[in-house]
């Protein structure tokens, strides 16, 4: 059956479920959400909170507020300071402040200004060792001195519980408190509140489950053997069994307990040994352009600015042509197998291979954007962009005189002669410029200097493939171990300016609970090629009947070998590359109009559901529902198989 040419806002309702049940009384509640990330970038549930606080602000005003850590340099740089709007939480706040716990308030300077409230954990460290008493008294759970990072989320997690204790005596029966949890690093405070009996409605959200990520970071087998796992033994082997103990009980506290993908629903239940009430998928803020041209012409403009660099990076190896070049990419954290990496660098080999063999005037430059430690800049990196730029000022100077002597010999009715309109001088700077473009080695693989050069991952595959961006290969590699940033002096482009310049996006991830790249590049209109192991390619799978129509490929990673894998990814690249510009072009426009599937003005509501089934648990008596009856099965034309 042939899809429909474009979506329309109406057609997703039948997409996403619609439910039949009464708006939350906003006015009479408070909501709260609670992340180690609030202000604070550590990965992607930054993202999650960060995008989702403006439709979030929308529905709730001033009664949202977000909770997490306080630093001192992320305060000054991303919060405006004023005074709590409700008199309750300035109480709560001075309680805490007037037993020597510092408290800061604010409005987080991002989409929607949502109120934040910060706890300073420096300044209530001395606590630790009685709290680590009470978490113990309350659920026999021990944290190591040596681990940190637990240490800091119980400080974090007492001192939220201490909050709410003071919240909720002063606010009586009304507003009720909601109260959401995102990840390990929050669930003390979860643990802490309902263990103390305080008058409120949780949600809980993992966005990846701990022993899940260290599993696989491991090469192991993950999903073939959900079941036959001993998880205690696999936690306390890894070091995290206390770690492990505060998620799990953090997720039978809850009165709702969520995550952001199917997929890692079926692994929650496995090593968490509960199933989710409900699954809330990660959505975007989709800024949608009046013209469908613009964006086309965004990735026009920021291609130009990525072939700049390209043109500086490969100077005196530069034989291929730059219009006939896609560029590819990877990003994310630096997990290499996680990530996928691995079967990409192989993948990228074959595809190597093909488009040698079929002599195929395509190259395929790709980069690995992936944080790793590094010293510096390597050096021939820095100067082969300053080769690029003392050509283009050269370059430059010749044409302004050039074209000077031209405009004057028109001005007289004469037909300049061309051996005479450049003077020796000229030929010299010129032949001086091509000359400094000579090299003797090859285009380096990697733009910075590597702390363990010898040990790296991507650099050891890389050498084991043997993609050296020699001149016989059609795939070039260039390994960027640091985030983009407009200020860098080597690419000075923001992320968002890369993604929209790249033809292709790929991320054949083995542990991907959602996966914000791929859908990234959807909603700036950048194909891109994802797995049925991420949750970001599961819910394509579930709600567009052809993915690699609209410019989602998925590959198979679930049911097929690794060698299978590789060969589907392998071909998805390689049938990429014999697509004509124009085909490019169709399926941009395509891959653009998913982005509403992802817009949070829709997968909001999803939250909005485990919000209500939350207060219907803890305040059965003032809220109800019907927990059998929230989903309609209506499905559009366009989406089904």
């Amino acid at each position: 059956m042939p899809l429909s040419r474009s979506l329309s806002m109406t057609s997703l309702t039948g997409v996403l479920p619609a439910w039949e049940e009464d708006e939350l009384p906003v006015e009479d509640l408070l909501l709260f959400e609670v992340s180690w990330e609030v202000t604070n970038k550590v990965g992607g549930i930054y993202t999650v909170i960060q995008t989702k606080a403006k439709i979030t602000v929308d529905e709730w005003g001033d009664n949202y507020y977000m909770m997490g850590p306080y630093f001192e340099h992320n305060f000054k740089t991303q919060v405006e300071s004023c005074e709590p709007p409700n008199p309750a939480i300035r109480k709560a706040m001075d309680a805490l402040i007037h037993n020597g716990c510092q408290v800061h308030f604010g409005r987080w300077l991002i989409e929607g200004s949502p109120y934040v409230i910060l706890f300073d954990i420096g300044s209530a460290a001395w606590n630790l060792d009685r709290w680590k008493g009470d978490l113990w008294d309350t659920c026999n759970i021990g944290l190591p001195f040596h681990d940190r990072e637990a240490n800091d989320s119980l400080i974090l997690g007492s001192l939220i519980a201490w909050f709410f204790k003071e919240l909720t005596d002063h606010l009586g029966d009304k507003p009720n408190v909601i109260s959401h949890f995102h990840e390990w690093q929050a669930g003390p405070g979860l643990i802490l509140s309902r263990s103390r009996k305080i008058p409120m409605a949780t949600v809980f959200t993992t966005h990846a489950t701990l022993l899940g990520r260290y599993l696989c970071a491991g090469n192991t087998d993950f999903y073939n053997n959900l079941d036959k796992f001993n998880i205690d033994k696999e936690a306390g082997e890894r070091q995290i069994y206390h770690r492990y103990c505060l998620e799990r009980a953090a997720v039978h506290c809850a009165h709702v307990f969520t995550t952001v993908s199917q997929i890692t629903a079926v692994e929650a239940n496995h090593m968490l040994h509960r199933k989710p009430d409900v699954v809330t998928p990660n959505g975007l803020n989709v800024k949608k352009f009046s013209a469908m041209h613009e964006f086309q012409n965004l990735h026009s403009t920021n291609k130009a600015q990525i072939q700049e660099f390209i043109r500086g990076h490969f100077y005196g190896h530069l034989d291929f042509n730059l219009d006939k070049t896609l560029i590819f990419f990877i990003a994310g954290r630096y997990e290499f197998s996680n990530k996928g990496a691995d079967i990409f660098l192989e993948s990228l080999s074959r595809l190597n291979y093909l488009l040698r063999v079929h002599r195929n005037d395509v190259t395929v430059v790709v980069f690995f954007i992936m944080p790793a430690k590094t010293n510096n800049f390597n050096v021939e990196s820095l100067k082969g962009q300053a080769v690029r730029k003392q050509l283009w000022d050269t370059a430059h100077a010749v044409k302004e005189k050039f074209g000077k002597k031209l405009y004057d010999a028109l001005l007289k009715g004469q037909i300049p002669d061309l051996n005479n309109i450049l003077d020796r001088d000229d030929f010299t700077i010129m032949k001086r410029a091509i000359y400094a473009t000579q090299r003797h080695s090859l285009p380096p693989v990697t733009t910075h200097n590597m702390l363990d050069d010898s040990a790296d991952p991507i650099l050891s595959n890389i050498r084991r493939v043997g993609l050296f961006n020699s001149r016989n290969d059609r795939v070039k590699v260039v390994f960027h171990p640091e985030f983009l940033s407009s200020t860098s002096p080597l690419l000075p482009m923001d992320y968002e300016d890369f993604v929209r310049g790249c033809n292709l996006g790929v991320f054949p991830s083995y542990y991907e609970p959602w996966g914000y790249t791929p859908g990234e590049c959807t909603v700036m209109g950048i194909p891109s090629v994802t797995t049925n192991l991420s949750g970001f390619g599961c819910f394509m799978e579930e709600h567009v009947s052809d993915p690699a129509a609209y410019g989602i490929y998925i590959v198979d990673r679930r049911f097929r070998s690794a060698e299978e894998s590789c060969n589907q990814l392998t071909q998805f690249m390689f049938s990429f590359c014999q697509q004509s510009r124009r085909q490019r072009i169709i399926q941009r426009n395509r891959t653009e109009r998913l982005s509403d599937l992802l817009d949070w003005r829709y997968l909001g509501r999803f939250y909005i559901h485990a919000r209500h089934l939350a207060l219907s648990r803890a305040f059965p008596d003032k809220f109800k529902m019907d927990p059998m009856a929230p989903l309609k099965d209506k499905m559009p034309l366009w989406c089904r198989s």
